[in-house]
């Protein structure tokens, strides 16, 4: 592929980072666990776009909750639909 076949050719990286950003849809829900504990899911990353394991941290941060990141998937414990969309949108993230 040549640098004409290239459509962010001549595009800082940390712009192209943006924008791959931008391209994913992401989808967040909120599911009752054992013992009817809510777990907020966020699913629809592009692991070749993003760090998905390194996201996972910064949300568990701001939310103040513990969590875990499995096959391109963030879970955070609790019910934190409203805080963590804003918090990926915040980051170019684009919410279903």
């Amino acid at each position: 592929m040549t640098d004409n076949d290239d459509p962010f050719a001549g595009i800082p990286d940390d712009l192209t980072a943006d924008l791959d950003r931008a391209e994913q849809i992401l989808a967040i829900r909120v599911e009752r666990r054992t013992y009817n504990k809510p777990v907020t899911v966020i699913e629809g990353f592009d692991p070749d776009a993003v760090d998905v394991k390194a996201l996972g941290t910064d949300i568990k941060r701001a939310m103040g909750a513990g969590g875990t990141v499995d096959d391109g998937t963030i879970e955070v414990q609790g019910d934190h639909e409203t805080r963590v969309r804003e918090f990926l949108v915040e980051r170019g993230f684009e919410i279903a």
